[in-house]
């Protein structure tokens, strides 16, 4: 791959500020109340469950990741680890993944933005601001890479503010008796809000996707990755101990953070924390089209997909084919829905694709043709184990007819334009001057 084209403006603080905006999107701002009403006070426990979790994935990836320096990620792993076919059904996967993620989170957007603009989130009013915004992200992502860090940073930032003061405020607001662990959770119950809590703290792998234009991305990921997750579950806990402790009627509530911080902050709470869900999901939105394109410009450049998605701006140094065709489908999928309805079949391939990169660790460590590994994660055989056991437990609460089959046809359609794209290039035979 040349990774020449492409130009390495993201530093270290810069990849974590990505990590953290990738991760913190919308969903903390409407799951706290969804998963109280499952399991009540044991919530707490499925957030320190979830981040545990998650924990030891990233420690996976951290290690894989410190063996490569290109674009692509969890594609580039499965591809390297077992195979094109893999590889490509893995970046398929996760390119659809992004931009109906995209799709649902843009919709959340206008319709918190019908907060302060009545009417924003219906008729003419919708698509006008669904298309600036796309526009608006599709242009800073087409400038350069530069300038997509520096929103990113802009958007981390903004983001954070409104959930540190949340949290460090409501803490002194919190009432003690509000917290009751009498009546347990039947198993069920748990591992199906877990399951649901997790869409929270997914979404590091689309940093991952940018080692190409990573300073040092070798050292800088699996740093990047690692303090930005424990930052979150930090900022996170402490988020729904605020929202158990000052809300009574959290189990209904369908803005949870905002009716929280009416009650600590007034009348002027709820504005305050609608606009950091603005900020947070913009932001979220900006790292989508990053790495969503990025992924299209790896399978690109390893063949996988026609050469021309991945061709670069000779200024600006961007991947803009493959960012134009990424906010082209976006925008038409935004369009065309209406409500976010792709949560458990996102977090589920999610999953999925984190399995890969963890298979991939034991394959790499046993291989000698790939670089070393800068990182070696603690107990990491046990750590790969370990991270497929609740990966496959999470996967025990999916429900196959709503969820795993619309995946299914997702992977089945992954094959056929593989097998196609494999087939046409195959018979572009070179034509020899030398025969009549």
């Amino acid at each position: 791959m040349n990774e020449e084209k492409l130009v390495r403006g993201i530093g270290r603080w810069d990849f974590t500020a990505i990590v953290i905006n990738t991760i913190i999107g919308a969903g903390i701002f409407g799951l706290p109340a969804k998963v109280y009403a499952q399991i009540g006070g044991y919530s707490l426990i499925a957030f320190v469950a979830c981040a545990f979790i998650v924990g030891i994935i990233v420690l996976c990836y951290a290690e894989v990741s410190s063996r490569f320096s290109a674009t692509g990620g969890p594609y580039l792993y499965a591809k390297e680890a077992f195979g094109s076919l893999v590889g490509f059904e893995v970046g398929w996967l996760y390119w659809i993944v992004r931009v109906t993620t995209f799709a649902a989170n843009c919709n959340l957007l206008v319709t918190y933005l019908g907060f302060f603009i009545p009417g924003a989130n219906e008729g003419w009013f919708r698509i006008l601001f669904i298309g600036v915004v796309v526009l608006a992200i599709t242009v800073v992502n087409l400038i350069g890479v530069r300038e997509s860090a520096m929103a990113t940073n802009v958007f981390t930032f903004g983001k954070l503010l409104p959930l540190l003061i949340f949290a460090g405020v409501g803490l002194f607001f919190v009432q003690g008796a509000t917290f009751d662990f009498t009546a347990v959770p039947e198993y069920s119950s748990f591992s199906s809000a877990v399951l649901l809590l997790i869409y929270a703290f997914v979404g590091f792998e689309a940093a991952v996707v940018l080692s190409g234009e990573t300073k040092d991305p070798e050292r800088n990921v699996p740093f990047g990755t690692m303090i930005a997750l424990a930052l979150v579950a930090v900022i996170y806990i402490l988020v729904q101990i605020v929202c158990i402790g000052t809300l009574p009627d959290l189990a209904n509530s369908e803005r949870p953070l905002a009716d929280s911080a009416t009650v600590f902050l007034g009348a002027s709470g709820a504005a305050f924390i609608t606009t950091g869900a603005l900020v947070s999901i913009l932001g979220n939105l900006q790292v989508g089209v990053l790495s969503s394109s990025r992924m299209l410009f790896a399978m690109s450049e390893q063949g996988e997909i026609p050469a021309a998605i991945g061709k670069t701006h000779q200024r600006f140094k961007t991947p803009y084919v493959s960012i134009l065709l990424t906010g082209v489908v976006i925008l038409g999928l935004t369009i065309g829905s209406t409500f976010l309805t792709a949560v458990a079949i996102a977090t589920i391939t999610r999953l999925l694709v984190y399995a890969t990169t963890c298979l991939a660790l034991p394959i790499f460590r046993r291989r000698r043709d790939i670089p070393d590994a800068r990182f070696t994660a603690p107990f990491g055989i046990a750590a790969c184990l370990l991270s497929l056991v609740l990966i496959g437990w999470l996967l025990t609460r999916v429900d196959f007819a709503k969820e795993a089959v619309p995946i299914l046809v997702a992977a089945l359609a992954g094959l056929v334009i593989y097998g196609t794209y494999r087939a046409l290039r195959t018979r572009e035979v070179p034509l020899d001057p030398n025969v009549s």
